[in-house]
């Protein structure tokens, strides 16, 4: 059962909100090369998840592209980025070599990291009932815990990027 608010979606029963001070919810996606990648894989470092709606999509290439200029600074804070969206591993490749990214795009095509994470939007695009990853920002430092959460009020709204690397450089 889902409940609709303003386009975003949560599983009403057996929904676990992630909040700040939480441990981040372990999971494995495929990247662009069909292997697998788990969150563990980044134990030790910074980890920022960056939920965004769809490749090819305006704010989400400009989403996208700001992460990757600033991917010196977080690499030099031992902080990663890791892209999540529901586009497949096809998409997402075609969408990280086009903008040149440096860093992993994970695709949630059953859409169970974005429920985890009370990421998901529904009715992107005007396209009723279609589940996507809502534009979310989560910060997990070296322990896996949750340090910050950024959630858009509609995947049109873009985090403070400045702010979102300030912080993952200052864990």
């Amino acid at each position: 059962m889902l409940e609709r608010r303003n386009g975003y979606t949560s599983d009403i029963l057996g929904l676990i909100m992630v909040n700040i001070g939480d441990t981040a919810p372990a999971f494995t996606l495929k990247n662009t090369q069909k292997s697998d990648v788990s969150l563990a894989d980044y134990a030790g470092k910074t980890v920022i998840l960056a939920f965004y709606p769809g490749a090819f999509t305006g704010v989400c290439d400009k989403e996208m592209c700001a992460f990757q200029d600033n991917l010196d600074k977080l690499n030099s804070s031992d902080s990663t980025v890791l892209g999540i969206s529901v586009d497949s591993p096809w998409a997402n490749a075609e969408f990280a070599r086009k903008y040149n990214l440096g860093f992993t795009l994970l695709s949630d095509i059953d859409r169970n990291v974005v429920k985890a994470y009370d990421a998901t939007f529904v009715g992107l695009g005007g396209i009723e009932g279609y589940v996507s990853a809502n534009r979310v920002v989560i910060v997990i430092d070296k322990n896996g815990v949750v340090q910050h959460r950024w959630v858009a009020e509609n995947p049109g709204v873009e985090p403070d990027y400045d702010a979102v690397v300030a912080f993952a450089a200052s864990l």
